[in-house]
């Protein structure tokens, strides 16, 4: 049977591109998938504004709370009345459990799937049910029945994209480099937030229908040039897999679409969670992603209503400087896979990152609000230190995971663990918001010290596998051999760190 993309089928020769270039579109296409995942992902915090005008949603776009005021006059039943912003709460964490659920069995499917059609109808599907969010605007829709069905079925459709697409570029990258370019390629959660944000922001004026239609139309048409060109792993384009994950040789070209060697069979979910690793860095994520998604959905909100340099920041700016927490999460996540790369370390880097969090929500609570620049500059710290292990956990530390050597290369399992990581990752995503709905109306103190206790909870859960690694790492251990020495030196003992 012919694997390749139907572009490679009709109009490229799979011999005529080098691995880079083989690397560099599967790099561009994912990163263009998932942005547009955010994209869609972030349009339902954007029109809350707009379904009920006295919700003041930390997920908005500052932009559309002036254009709400311009063009409706008034919310969108049965949204608009006392009991709307918890139907709108609702929505949220009826998205956000399907989309933890369905996780684990999009990961099971991922790995025995093609990963190129699979990610094709997750995401035709997210359109379509994105789209008919909109719709009822046209169709004059005021059952919350339908948006509630309509909500959890994108939720379900959203789903099949983490696990994909990270299982798709850790086929094609070896783990020598992979947590620095999985680093960067993270940022499109920060590129789909803000252009998502601002795209939602931008439609409100012709209407909240075309707030979902036109994002969903856009990630339609990325679905289609995906279909057409994505090789979701180097076997469908007659390339040896096991020699560029492995690294160990530039792989020659093979036969148009023959898969080289036996089929990988697939890992059982159950199997799965036998990996060593897994379950440390599954629950250790569920509270990483606590705190993130904390930040995402109530950061605004904080801001607005918290003084910073002796006065209150309107929704506006509160919006706009809250994306300074991306910014620092772009940066954490390219220096926490850099780090992890150069010392051959995930879970040290990510116990590091995460008791350092500790210190910086500290530091942001009780001094951010002593001057703007004050507050953007810990902000960004922040950002570095919250999400930096959330990003290196989610990419680089899922796909070693499944292709961990325990697998002995004949199975396949990077879909699976990567759900498996990210659907008990995206449980925590859930009730963090929902517990700082409650703590926020007695005190910001109570939000932050539950947000420190969950990233202590997460170091501690990690703290194991980082020291194990401390042991075996020989980079690592000397460092600490060095650092504990007081006069190594004296003694004739030489410490060589070459290659660090």
């Amino acid at each position: 049977m012919d694997h390749r993309p139907p572009a490679f089928r009709y109009f490229i020769k799979s011999t005529s591109l080098s691995l880079t270039t083989y690397r560099y579109l599967v790099l561009i296409l994912t990163f263009l998938a998932y942005t547009s995942y955010h994209a869609t992902r972030k349009t339902t915090s954007i029109v809350k504004t707009v379904l009920d005008p006295e919700t003041h949603n930390v997920g908005m776009w500052p932009l559309s709370n002036f254009r709400l005021r311009a063009t409706t006059g008034g919310g969108w039943a049965p949204f608009d009345g006392a009991e709307g912003p918890q139907l709108l709460g609702i929505l949220d964490l009826s998205f956000l459990a399907v989309y933890s659920t369905g996780m684990y069995f999009a990961g099971h499917l991922g790995d025995r799937l093609d990963l190129r059609i699979f990610l094709t109808i997750g995401m035709i599907g997210t359109s379509i049910f994105t789209s008919l969010f909109g719709v009822g605007y046209w169709l004059n829709i005021h059952v919350f029945g339908y948006f509630l069905v309509v909500q959890m079925l994108a939720g379900l459709f959203q789903s099949t994209g983490w696990p994909s697409v990270v299982a798709v570029v850790g086929n094609w990258h070896g783990k020598r480099k992979r947590g620095l370019i999985m680093g960067i390629w993270n940022a499109h959660t920060s590129v789909g937030n803000i252009s998502g944000s601002l795209l939602a922001s931008l439609m409100l004026k012709y209407g909240w229908g075309w707030s979902f239609v036109v994002p969903s139309l856009l990630m339609a048409f990325v679905g289609l040039f995906l279909f057409l060109l994505l090789p979701p792993r180097p076997e469908s384009v007659g390339l040896d897999g096991n020699e560029i994950r492995n690294g160990v040789k530039e792989p020659l070209l093979g036969g148009e679409g023959v898969e080289n060697g036996k089929k990988r069979k697939a890992v059982g979910f159950w199997a799965a969670w036998q990996i060593p690793g897994v379950t440390a860095f599954a629950f250790g994520l569920f509270f990483s992603k606590l705190v993130a998604y904390t930040f995402l959905y109530w950061l605004p909100f904080y801001i607005s209503h918290t003084e910073i340099g002796g006065e209150y920041m309107s929704n506006w700016k509160a919006g706009m400087l809250s994306t300074l927490f991306d910014v620092g999460g772009v940066i954490g996540g390219i220096l926490a896979g850099h780090l992890s790369d150069s010392l051959d370390a995930r879970a040290f880097t990510s116990v590091l990152f995460t008791y350092l969090a500790i210190g910086a929500l500290f530091i942001y609570r009780y001094f951010g609000s002593s001057s703007l620049l004050m507050n953007a500059t810990l902000m960004i710290i922040a950002g570095m230190f919250v999400n930096g292990p959330y990003a290196l956990i989610t990419t680089a530390v899922s796909a070693d995971l499944g292709t961990h050597e325990s697998l002995r290369g004949d199975s396949n399992a990077l879909a699976t663990v990567t759900a498996i990581i990210d659907g008990t990752g995206s449980a925590g995503a859930a009730i963090g918001p929902l517990l700082t709905g409650y703590l926020s109306a007695k005190s910001w103190d109570a939000v932050f010290a539950m947000l420190m206790v969950a990233a202590l909870l997460a170091g501690l859960l990690l703290t194991k596998l980082a020291w194990a690694e401390i042991k075996r790492n020989e980079r690592l251990h000397l460092c600490f051999r060095h650092r504990n020495s007081s006069d190594g030196m004296a003694n004739g003992v030489s410490h060589s760190v070459e290659g660090v």
